[in-house]
């Protein structure tokens, strides 16, 4: 396994430690409703904090330790991590909105510990990318299956889980523009699930 940098490895860290978000929900800290006025507010801090940083120019050295090179003048992975959770839980139901954000803060900073870093727009390895389906199918089946039975909640696991992984694997550029998959891991995991939610009539999509 490749020995991942300081840096990346402290992004992992703090990647992973977004997991105690949904956690306020799933156990059972803060109804539904509650998670997603949580959520609002973080984002709202969020946006304060990336505005003072790319136009007021505040300069605080955690940001050079948690930001990539390509980062310096987007909106950081953090943010986009934490409006990405947001949009999801705004939108759509407990039973696809939370295995989304899982699969955003576990999945990818496993796949990312076992893959070398890379340049935008490179994808990942195929072992990295299996391991990125294990844990987004792991994190998805006890939500899906209980509201929709055993064949079409496995069948929205597993399209959910492909989903995300497709979305971890290859980080498109466009007009010179990184599309980050902190940004589209929750949402399209969420939509592929909700898919075979609404095309089989197994249990509603929208939150």
């Amino acid at each position: 396994m490749p020995d991942p940098s300081s840096g990346e490895f402290k992004r992992r860290l703090v990647h992973a430690s977004g997991t105690g978000l949904p956690l306020l929900y799933v156990l059972d800290f803060v109804t539904w409703r509650q998670f997603g006025y949580v959520m609002v507010a973080a984002s709202v801090v969020t946006a304060v904090l990336e505005f003072f940083r790319l136009v007021v120019g505040l300069d605080w050295r955690i940001y050079d330790e948690l930001t990539r090179p390509y980062e310096q003048t987007n909106l950081a992975g953090y943010a986009l991590y934490m409006f990405s959770i947001t949009a999801v839980a705004l939108v759509f139901a407990p039973y696809l909105a939370v295995p989304a954000a899982l699969m955003l803060t576990i999945g990818d900073p496993v796949s990312g510990l076992l893959g070398t870093t890379r340049e935008a727009g490179e994808p990942k390895r195929p072992r990295t990318l299996a391991a990125m389906f294990s844990v987004c199918l792991l994190v998805s089946v006890p939500y899906l299956v209980p509201v929709a039975g055993v064949a079409v909640g496995g069948i929205a696991a597993v399209t959910a889980a492909l989903a995300a992984t497709a979305a971890d694997g290859f980080t498109p550029v466009i007009a010179g523009y990184v599309i980050d998959d902190n940004a589209s891991i929750p949402p399209v995991a969420a939509v592929a699930g909700g898919v075979v939610l609404a095309l089989t009539g197994a249990a509603p999509v929208i939150g």
